[in-house]
């Protein structure tokens, strides 16, 4: 039996201390804003889960899956470093194939953030 473990959810910052993931929350109508957050809730308070909630891309990254008011389905990639659930890219899915421009984004900020974490510690 899996351990749950309630993690601590940390916004990307990029190097000019944008937070495009709260950016993009808060940019949507407040039906979908509280979708998105009840989902990351679960997943926070729920850890390990997987699909269809979550789906695993690759090896350190992950998918949050909601469905928006509109039909849309809306994505947030995250990883998981220690106790913290960082939330690296979102989009709105718009074919069935996660775009590769999207996951190189996703795999660079996890790249940034784990460097940044290395130094701290």
């Amino acid at each position: 039996m899996h351990t749950l473990l309630i993690l601590d959810v940390v916004f990307f910052l990029t190097s000019s201390d944008n937070n495009p993931v709260r950016d993009w929350l808060r940019s949507l109508p407040i039906e979908d804003r509280k979708m998105v957050g009840e989902d990351l809730k679960t997943v926070q308070f729920r850890w390990p889960l997987g699909m269809p909630l979550v789906r695993k891309l690759e090896p350190g990254l992950w998918e949050v899956r909601t469905h928006l008011s509109s039909g849309r389905i809306a994505r947030v990639l995250f990883t998981v470093q220690g106790r913290d659930m960082v939330l690296l890219h979102e989009f709105v899915k718009k074919s069935r194939k996660t775009p590769k421009e999207d996951l190189d984004l996703a795999r660079n900020r996890m790249r940034q953030y784990k460097e940044a974490n290395d130094e701290q510690a």
